[in-house]
């Protein structure tokens, strides 16, 4: 997380070069009401294709699962002191271990109490990559209504990003971002301090409601079906099309945040990877790799896929990191969880 000094000069300075993002671009500024969704067939996304992938035998499904609820049991028991992400890497066909804990605390989570020949085997397999803290990615910098995903947003010292604007079942229209920004009731701000950008509701995280969740709604202002693209003050935008779940194996996902703005190149290794941060358990999430990491303050921004026509495909939004390996919630969670239709644009 960034805290008040450098936030606070982050702000004025953006306030002070570039100022508000103008209101003549798209729907911006002239309180265009949002699409809903429409029924987009999922054959058609650009990444139905998907890639090259190793599927995990049942032998090695069983074992990871294992260990993932061995880690999720200790750090219920134990803290959050420690973090832990694990996933089959369907791309290169190995079961992975990225943690920050000790030698013994990861023998302990990794034991297989009464596994088959097969089962312990594979755990001798098991990718261990030690010194790894992953972490919940705190911190565009400006923006007005109607609002896009993948700006920056703040509140106190926490910046996150914005996610993809959602409707629930009554019709009305919120923003999403990650679970662990902010506390529900909190007014939150565009980065720059200028703009109200709405109040959060409807959180889900495993420390503040057992929920192994990464989401939160902000709500009260206008939200359009849009996400940013370009650099960290762009003030360009792509319109959402439709959202769905992520494909292993694809290797072009992109992520749109504060801090990151747009990077593509993202390959998805696991739909089903477990990720333990300091905000508890999540399961399951979306593992990837390549291409530009998740970095602080892009928390909450959009993990999705260009067609092409310039329209995103929303996919899920960025939860936690650790500099090689990013996170993402996904959409096809938060919309169970939630009661959510994609706005689109």
């Amino acid at each position: 997380m960034l805290f008040g000094g450098f936030a606070a000069a982050t702000a004025m300075i953006l306030a002070t070069a570039f100022g508000p993002a103008p209101a003549a671009l798209g729907d911006k500024g002239n309180g265009t009401a949002a699409r809903i969704g429409i029924s987009a067939d999922p054959k058609s996304a650009p990444d139905r294709m998907g890639g090259s992938v190793i599927a995990a035998t049942a032998a090695q499904d069983k074992a990871l699962r294992t260990i993932q609820s061995q880690i999720a049991d200790y750090v219920a028991k134990n803290g959050t002191k420690f973090t832990f992400a694990s996933y089959w890497d369907a791309v290169n066909g190995k079961m992975v271990l990225e943690t920050d804990a000790p030698a013994d605390v990861v023998a302990r989570v990794t034991t297989q109490p009464r596994g088959s020949v097969a089962e312990l085997q594979a755990v001798s397999h098991l990718d261990v990559r030690g010194n790894l803290t992953t972490t919940d990615n705190f911190h565009r910098r400006d923006d007005i209504p109607s609002f896009w995903g993948g700006a920056g947003i703040a509140a106190g010292c926490g910046i996150c990003s914005a996610g993809y604007s959602v409707r629930e079942g009554a019709g009305t229209v919120f923003m999403t971002t990650a679970g662990h920004c902010y506390a529900n009731g909190t007014s939150v701000l565009t980065e720059s301090g200028l703009t109200t950008f709405g109040t959060v509701s409807n959180r889900n995280l495993p420390t503040f409601n057992g929920v192994a969740r990464d989401i939160e709604l902000i709500g009260g202002s206008s939200y359009a079906g849009r996400i940013y693209t370009g650099g960290i003050t762009s003030t360009t935008s792509v319109p959402v099309f439709a959202a769905g779940d992520a494909v292993v194996g694809f290797t072009n996902y992109c992520h749109s945040g504060r801090t990151s703005g747009e990077a593509c190149g993202h390959t998805a290794n696991s739909i089903i990877g477990q990720v333990c941060t300091a905000t508890g358990c999540k399961f399951p999430v979306i593992v990837w790799t390549g291409g530009t990491a998740s970095q602080g303050g892009d928390s909450g921004s959009p993990f999705y896929v260009m067609d092409s026509s310039g329209q995103a495909w929303i996919r899920g939004h960025v939860i936690a990191g650790n500099g090689t390996t990013s996170y993402s919630e996904k959409w096809v969670e938060v919309s169970a969880q939630l009661g959510l239709s994609i706005v689109t644009g």
